[in-house]
């Protein structure tokens, strides 16, 4: 009994150490394609053109804030952890309110920039992360209040928070898939070098990647639990 005890503690103990070694990566990764990104953008000083304002507003927007948004309610995250639980999903709310709020803004910035639209992959993404950005923002309300909504319609209280987490998955994974295209384009590869844009390419693939997992593990259990009540 003792040594099964010993060896489910020292199964435990290192199952938090990868989780938190996971998670200084991702925030170690995320600090430096922001902050390169920025970089790039203020290349030129201010004041900032419309474009430069639009990657600004943008990556804050979604590799940031919506991404500090994802990983206030994950286990192990490094700041949100000593924080209660009704105080985590405050902070998550607060968050992607406000990194839905710069994006949008950031994607109405790029629009007015253009006068024609959604013609590259780049844009195609972008249009895909504004659109379910939205959408995540407004089903967030009814996540909210899903309790006291679910008395009154009688659906179970995870049906809404189901599609809450999947359009906001999907809008974070096609921001960071247009926010690749972006470091594929010439001007930011001549500024900064072929090898680093992959390189910054490949970094915003790892913690895309980490990011959602802890929300598409919460979103498969609720969706099984929605359907066997």
């Amino acid at each position: 009994m003792t040594v099964a005890t010993e060896s489910l503690s020292d199964g435990s103990y290192k199952l938090k150490i990868f989780n938190l070694s996971s998670n200084l990566l991702t925030h170690t990764l995320i600090g430096s394609t922001v902050g390169v990104t920025v970089l790039f953008a203020f290349r030129n000083g201010l004041p900032l053109s419309q474009i430069n304002l639009h990657i600004v507003l943008c990556v804050i927007g979604y590799q940031l804030l919506m991404a500090q948004g994802f990983l206030a309610l994950a286990p192990e995250n490094s700041w949100s952890t000593v924080l209660r639980l009704v105080d985590r999903r405050r902070a998550h709310w607060v968050l992607q309110v406000m990194g839905s709020g710069l994006a949008i803004a950031g994607s109405a910035i790029g629009i007015q920039t253009k006068s024609v639209h959604w013609n590259s992959l780049h844009g195609q993404f972008a249009l895909v992360a504004l659109v379910f950005t939205c959408a995540s923002l407004v089903n967030g309300l009814s996540s909210l209040y899903a309790f006291e909504l679910s008395k009154r319609i009688r659906l179970p209280p995870n049906l809404s928070k189901v599609p809450h987490i999947l359009f906001g998955v999907v809008a974070f994974v096609a921001a960071s898939i247009s926010l690749c295209y972006g470091y594929d384009k010439n001007s930011f590869k001549n500024w900064i070098h072929p090898k680093l844009a992959v390189t910054a390419i490949v970094f915003t693939a790892i913690f895309t990647f980490t990011i959602i997992i802890n929300p598409m593990i919460v979103f498969f259990k609720k969706l099984k639990d929605s359907f066997s009540k």
